[in-house]
């Protein structure tokens, strides 16, 4: 059966169907790594760490995001888009989306973090969990590479990764997209 894939997504696979040819491996180590992404920037950084806060607000996910959540369609989500600036430069790009039925018990603080890191919150609750973990190579002409490289100079592609946790239950989903002055990832 032949999949349709929107220009404007990437596809999204697991890291099990890439070939190790196809990454570079200056950011291979930053989309593998399993731990929290806000704790190996802060150790990475040469300066400041922080959460610059985009946008927040009610908005529909893409139909990639909402299938991975289990949404319906026409569902919405709290959106937050945010980059991650170390030494006040744009690292990353992080793009969260929370389901309305999500905000519930103790996941409601998810929606008022403003400019705190969401992995702070994440990594330090006992009933979060990792779930599916996708990667992939955005170019122009996809949604998510133009939000996030809005304000940088012409770059042809960017790497991400996305990632569904569920905390108390609840499902999240976190785009992680990786930008031009990241510095290839420590070992």
């Amino acid at each position: 059966m032949k999949r349709f894939y929107s220009r404007r997504e990437p596809h999204w696979a697991p890291w099990c169907r890439f070939r190790h040819h196809q990454v570079p491996a200056d950011i291979e180590q930053w989309l593998r790594d399993r731990g929290s992404l806000t704790a190996r920037l802060k150790s990475a950084s040469p300066g400041d760490f922080r959460v610059n806060l985009l946008r927040q607000g009610w908005a529909r996910p893409l139909d990639s995001e909402r299938r991975l959540l289990g949404m319906r369609r026409g569902g919405i989500a709290v959106l937050r888009e945010v980059e991650l600036l170390c030494g006040g430069v744009p690292w990353v790009f992080a793009r969260t989306l929370i389901p309305a039925r999500s905000l519930q018990g103790p996941a409601r603080r998810l929606a008022m973090l403003g400019e705190r890191p969401l992995g702070e919150v994440l990594f330090a609750d006992p009933s979060m969990r990792r779930g599916v973990t996708q990667m992939a190579c955005l170019l122009p002409r996809h949604a998510l590479f133009v939000s996030a490289t809005v304000h940088l100079r012409q770059v042809e592609a960017i790497w991400g990764r996305r990632t569904l946790f569920h905390l108390a239950g609840k499902p999240l989903l976190v785009n992680e997209l990786f930008l031009p002055d990241i510095p290839a990832s420590p070992s």
